[in-house]
């Protein structure tokens, strides 16, 4: 579906302008188109490819919707593929991470977003570039910054968000009886983690090259801006991976509290087993019934019996309190 198509000139806004005078509208000095899709037909994306002249590769990526984060070149020309990632809540109340794609199609006189499986737009960075027309005077580049910075952006919400629930789980790990529902906490936390840092990891590989050596002609001058979108990257990395150490140290403190209170269980368990096997020790040989057992034969044998099993389980019992066994 088309969302939008625009043609600037010298940095400012021309006019929105049919599908159909994209190509001669490129071909003017001074001038590029800004076309926006989401999720687009295979014939919707053939006609973008036949009015830009898109390379072939770069259109059967886009098609596919399915590609890693990355930066290709295809001549005068670049293909970026960006994973925008948005919170969404599921039927039962939690919180996922849905993940999208955007496919970026740059040349010297256009630019070509294409969303995958995303909600959220570009509405607010086609504002922010118009704007800013001494900025948006450097073309396509300056517009493929603004759609690299927009989606890196998004990140640093979803890292709050991160911290705030490994925050959450860490209160919880001393609670009694929440072992479990904790390190499930943590391990779906570590998966929310994998999801960001696949998303992020490839694209600073790629953005590097972007101010740093044989830089694209489409982005020559823009230095500034690139080198400042891997800084966030960077930072994000950074942060990733700090969130990923603490989460294994806390389903490490988790397994150790686990530990714990099995040791208190087995602890329990051999202290009353202490206290049933006294009594039945002193009941087993006084019920051996051997004719020489002189206690067989005395008055008090069966209270002294009784009053010994008592007072060595009384004694015990008291040990083991002390001990905190029981």
């Amino acid at each position: 579906m088309l969302i939008s198509c625009v043609a600037y000139e010298n940095g400012r806004k021309l006019a929105d302008i049919p599908v159909e005078d994209i190509s001669e509208y490129v071909k003017r000095p001074n001038c590029f188109v800004w076309v926006a899709i989401v999720d687009p037909t295979r014939e919707e994306l053939d006609q973008m490819a036949q009015e830009f002249g898109l390379h072939d590769l770069a259109v059967d990526d886009a098609r596919t919707g399915h590609q890693r984060p990355k930066i290709e070149e295809y001549g005068d020309s670049l293909f970026a593929v960006l994973h925008p990632v948005e919170r969404i809540k599921t039927a039962e109340g939690a919180e996922e991470l849905l993940v999208g794609e955007v496919d970026i199609f740059v040349g010297e006189n256009y630019v070509l977003s294409v969303r995958h499986r995303t909600r959220v737009g570009f509405a607010a960075v086609r504002a922010r570039t118009e704007r800013e027309p001494e900025l948006l005077k450097h073309g396509s580049g300056f517009v493929f910054y603004a759609l690299m910075d927009n989606v890196v952006d998004r990140y640093f919400p979803i890292l709050d968000s991160l911290e705030t629930e490994l925050e959450q789980i860490e209160e919880k790990i001393f609670v009694r009886g929440s072992a479990r529902s904790n390190i499930q906490a943590l391990y779906a936390l570590k998966q929310k983690l994998m999801l960001l840092k696949h998303a992020v990891d490839p694209l600073m590989e790629a953005t590097g090259k972007l101010y740093g050596g044989r830089v694209p002609h489409i982005c020559a001058g823009m230095g500034e801006y690139f080198r400042d979108v891997y800084d966030h990257l960077h930072r994000i990395h950074e942060t990733i991976e700090g969130i990923r150490d603490m989460v294994t140290t806390a389903i490490q403190v988790n397994l150790g509290m686990i530990s714990l209170s099995d040791n208190e269980i087995t602890k329990r368990l051999a202290a009353w087993g202490a206290l049933i096997t006294v009594p039945t020790l002193i009941a087993g040989i006084y019920g051996m019934n051997f004719k020489n057992m002189p206690e067989l034969d005395w008055l008090f044998g069966y209270p002294f019996a009784i009053t010994l099993m008592c007072a060595v389980d009384v004694y015990l019992f008291w040990k083991f309190r002390e001990a905190k066994w029981v």
